[in-house]
């Protein structure tokens, strides 16, 4: 067994946020026509208004570039020779590509999915315009030097993880982390020593993490004669809930340790003067960025960037080598080129429409009876949250998370980002338009007409003030616990037994359970409610959660 000091956890806080399982059939044209015939109120004024300077269209003109992305240019010039191709991938440019597939985005992608010729650089030791495209942007981003990623950012969490801890050694992080460094502590070998995040029970929301919590966090380790390996900090979280990366940085460089800052949401920050500093603006060490969330880049394309000298960047190096493709694909490299191109073209601008639209939008959802808008009352220990993420909470209507969803998609073709128990959140980027912020708007209104008011307490969902993980305690590592020999069993039987699989909803890819934890009733109870819900559970290796895995010792 680990030490009781830092292993018996005190989790405070619940997890509840899930994308929705289905796809919603809803037609985006029969909505506009009946919602603007039946709800005229908020939005008549604000609808004639609406003109074709003023619409936000998905691919807003540009400026024109003074010199084309390097890597853009590199793989249209490679794509565009007469040559005959005796080379992987078998498609052979496109000749052979899948007629089912490419009726549906034609056949200029394959055209394009090149492997690594020599003109086109090579991701580990790049010469050529791979690192020309990672130079500008580390130039962008403000980065001492910057790493594509064609792994996600799981891949770059993993690497930095990797790279700044060894077996043995402990890593701070709350509990809410990413599955990414769940994983990344199985691949490293690092402790945790877990930071219990704030957490808005009313909201059903994690907040992030203070730098007193952090302090605390590096004073236990101290009086066991420990010494943490590196801070790690989710900021902003999904619902972009910002931490204090400034204090928290100056914290754990005065006693030598780096700061490791899962980023994901946050590429975008510092590109708009009422955006929060980016975290390398802050003080960060490694900072690693979802580019294909809010900027433009194509799925599972992401950048992990380093500052100042307290990591070895040639362990980065050894350990993206480790992590990443051998055989990366150019299309998800060119995107981040292009990506950060467009970015650069108007860095101080190019957020101004998204924002004016975020602030309309909130303004607009604050005045409509019964509803709810996440904002700083509810995290008073945290400076900003995020102002184009929009967490809407339906509870004075009587309705969850997953209720309203489900209205606000089937009858209104809205899609959110993510559904929580109590509200859901929106993702506002540079491809919203306002025609799409009237439907929201008309939605919502739509939803709280047909919805009676819950007065008191009648009909709400109440919460019982003790927390999923209140009551969990880590027997093994979850490096050790991964290797054990596992044996599966009914969930009831699990009780008490150590957990041998990774098991959480999925997004947020938060675990509920994490291998080397003892099963708890709670944690089981929890899993089987959302799931009933309709969340998908991943990670477990019976979805139904007939039965789990656990360790046989």
């Amino acid at each position: 067994m680990l030490s009781s000091s830092s292993t018996s956890l005190d989790f405070s806080f619940h997890l509840g946020f899930f994308r929705r399982p289905r796809l919603c059939h809803s037609q985006e044209g029969s909505f506009s026509k009946s919602g603007n015939k039946q709800y005229k109120g908020t939005f008549i004024a604000y609808n004639n208004s609406i003109t074709k300077d003023n619409l936000l269209i998905s691919h807003p003109p540009v400026a024109k570039q003074e010199s084309p992305p390097p890597l853009v240019s590199a793989l249209k010039a490679s794509a565009e020779q007469n040559v005959a191709s005796f080379h992987f991938p078998g498609h052979n440019r496109g000749r052979a590509a899948p007629s089912s597939l490419t009726q549906l985005i034609g056949s200029r992608p394959f055209h394009h999915d090149l492997p690594e010729l020599p003109e086109l650089d090579n991701l580990f030791s790049p010469e050529g315009p791979i690192l020309d495209a990672q130079r500008l942007a580390a130039k962008l981003f403000g980065s001492s030097e910057t790493w594509f990623l064609v792994g996600g950012t799981t891949c770059g969490i993993q690497a930095a993880i990797m790279a700044t801890c060894s077996p043995g050694e402990f890593l701070i992080l709350p509990r809410n982390s990413h599955i990414s460094a769940i994983s990344a502590m199985v691949l490293s070998g690092a402790q945790p020593k877990y930071i219990i995040p704030q957490y808005d029970f009313d909201w059903d929301i994690a907040g992030g993490v203070t730098s007193s919590q952090v302090e605390q966090a590096i004073k236990e380790l101290e009086m066991e004669g420990q010494k943490a390996a590196a801070v790690f900090v989710t900021s902003p979280t999904y619902q972009g809930i910002c931490s204090n990366l400034t204090e928290i940085c100056q914290l754990c460089h005065s006693h030598g340790i780096p700061v490791i800052v899962d980023e994901a949401h946050g590429a975008h920050l510092g590109f708009h003067p009422q955006l929060p500093n980016s975290a390398l603006k802050q003080g960060a060490d490694l900072a690693v960025q979802s580019t294909h969330k809010v900027l433009c880049s194509l799925t599972q394309s992401s950048m992990l960037h380093i500052s100042g000298n307290i990591v070895d960047r040639e362990r980065i190096c050894r350990c993206l080598q480790a992590l990443q493709s051998t055989s990366p694909s150019y299309l998800l490299l060119a995107s981040l080129d292009a990506a950060r191109a467009q970015l650069s073209e108007n860095p101080d601008t190019i957020f101004n429409k998204a924002m004016e639209l975020a602030f309309e939008a909130k303004y607009l959802i604050q005045q409509i009876p019964g509803i709810s808008v996440l904002d700083f009352a509810s995290f008073s220990n945290f400076p900003v949250i995020d102002p184009l993420r929009l967490t809407i909470g339906f509870s004075q209507l009587g309705l969850s998370g997953f209720e309203a969803d489900e209205i606000l998609c089937r009858d209104h073709g809205i899609i959110c980002e993510l559904v929580g128990t109590r509200s859901i959140t929106f993702a506002i980027n540079l491809g919203t338009s306002r025609d799409h912020i009237q439907r929201l708007i008309l939605g919502i209104e739509h939803l709280v007409a047909t919805s009676a008011p819950i007065h008191g307490n009648k009909g709400r969902v109440e919460h019982s003030g003790y927390t999923l993980f209140a009551d969990i305690s880590m027997s093994m590592t979850p490096r050790d616990a991964f290797f054990a020999s596992k044996k599966k069993v009914s969930i009831r039987e699990s009780l008490g037994k150590v957990c041998g699989e990774l098991v959480c909803p999925y997004p947020p890819g938060i675990p509920v359970m994490i291998p080397g934890e003892i099963i708890t009733e709670k944690a089981l109870d929890h899993l089987l409610d959302v799931r009933s819900k309709g969340a998908v559970i991943t990670g477990a290796s019976d979805p139904s959660l007939c039965s789990i895995v656990v360790c046989d010792v």
